[in-house]
């Protein structure tokens, strides 16, 4: 991408009715749209980052065996009044609309119910389980306040994913598995440190649930957080139990932090009302086990942000940063650099590397405000000065380290 094509601009202040750090950032950057409260467009910056961070949530999943689907938005009302989750009481945040014939459907606010009631034509016999099928699409949730930027939104990517098992058993090593690939994911967007596993209550669709939730001083919910076992309490589960439920622990630390997982038991909480049932190997008819797993997107890509940004910008963990490398070169009169920069852009993308190429004609400081504002990872510097010497500068934005890199060796560098 040639900088100068790029149709978003950078910009000093946000929006003055914008107080998340995250959502600022990424509206000062051009990586997001606010177009009203709780509701971002997603501009090619901000795009780039969401895919990333979703083909790893993807890779994830896919070594779990989960297979993805992409169910619908709209939803039948029926199915979720079977399943007792229509009501505005017990789900409080559902957006609902008519169809022209007066028909009320449901914008998907989560879809445990319409793939409970597809599996009915699918599921018959014990060999058709276990399985665990995931998706990545649009929620709509009615919330009452939109707040903490896109952290919380009212339209929002999520990736969930329901597990359907046999036994109690099966249900329950599938859920230790899926423990696991939420730290991997964790791991590779850079926040691995930062993210305890979290007790919690499981809200209207499960008594319990373990939250994934990263240390940050954004965060919006109270954890405390046992050190030796990497565990967390939730505040309203502390108030309950008051030490740590693996090694019981009672010096725990309490800590700012914001949900970046969830994951919980359904048991029979859909299959019985839905009746999603199968035979097992004797013919007695059993209702299937679930589970469900939910990571949101842009709430995750909000809290990279929050955690790791300075005073200059935001700064990417280079397994999610929109390019690989910033090149921003500093052009003079005699328009020696511009030929040697288009070279260099051009040799790089050929071989795979992703670059943002500040092609604009401006002045130095501008440029490197914006390369710390957008927070790619490494940044290469070319001009008459690092030519005459054939090198270039390369600049770590997390530390700010200066390498001076013969230009042979810039590709290896940069991978």
């Amino acid at each position: 991408m040639r900088q100068s094509q790029l149709f978003t601009k950078t910009r000093k202040e946000a929006p003055k009715d914008e107080v998340s750090k995250n959502a600022q950032l990424l509206i000062r950057a051009g990586f997001v749209h606010k177009e009203m409260a709780g509701v971002y467009s997603f501009l090619p910056l901000g795009l780039r980052v969401m895919n990333r961070i979703s083909n790893i949530i993807r890779e994830e999943m896919n070594l779990l065996g989960a297979q993805e689907v992409l169910l619908t938005v709209l939803q039948d009302k029926n199915i979720w009044v079977t399943a007792g989750k229509w009501d505005d009481k017990v789900v409080d945040n559902w957006f609902k609309t008519k169809l022209k014939n007066e028909t009320e459907v449901g914008l998907g606010y989560s879809h445990e119910a319409e793939l409970t009631n597809l599996l009915k034509d699918y599921v018959r016999s014990w060999r058709d389980l276990p399985l665990y099928i995931y998706q990545i699409q649009t929620k709509f949730r009615n919330e009452s306040r939109a707040k903490s930027g896109i952290m919380r939104g009212r339209e929002f990517l999520m990736k969930d994913m329901y597990s359907f098992s046999r036994t109690q058993e099966e249900h329950a090593s599938f859920y230790e598995k899926a423990k696991a690939a939420y730290f991997n994911v964790y791991k590779r967007v850079g926040i691995g440190e930062q993210t305890y596993i979290t007790s919690s209550s499981g809200g209207s669709f499960s008594k319990f649930s373990d939250e994934f939730q990263t240390v940050t001083d954004a965060g919006e919910d109270v954890i405390y957080v046992c050190e030796k076992c990497r565990q967390a309490i939730n505040d309203e589960i502390f108030k309950e139990v008051s030490a740590c439920p693996l090694c019981d622990n009672k010096d725990l630390m309490k800590k700012k932090a914001v949900e970046v997982g969830n994951i919980f038991n359904l048991g029979v909480n859909f299959s019985e009302p839905l009746d999603l049932s199968f035979a097992d190997e004797t013919s007695v008819k059993k209702s299937v086990i679930m589970g469900c797993y939910g990571i949101g997107i842009g709430r995750l890509m909000g809290t990279v942000v929050d955690v790791f940004a300075d005073e200059k910008g935001i700064i990417w963990p280079k397994e999610i940063a929109p390019f690989d490398v910033h090149l921003t070169p500093i052009f003079d009169k005699e328009g020696k650099v511009k030929p040697a920069a288009d070279a260099l852009y051009a040799d790089l993308v050929s071989k795979g590397i992703s670059v943002l190429y500040d092609d604009r004609d401006i002045r130095p400081g501008e440029k490197f405000a914006d390369s710390d504002l957008i927070g790619i990872p490494l940044r290469v510097i070319m001009s008459e000065k690092t030519m005459a010497e054939n090198i270039l500068e390369a600049i770590d934005r997390t530390t700010g380290e200066v390498k001076r890199v013969p230009v042979s060796d810039i590709e290896r560098i940069i991978k």
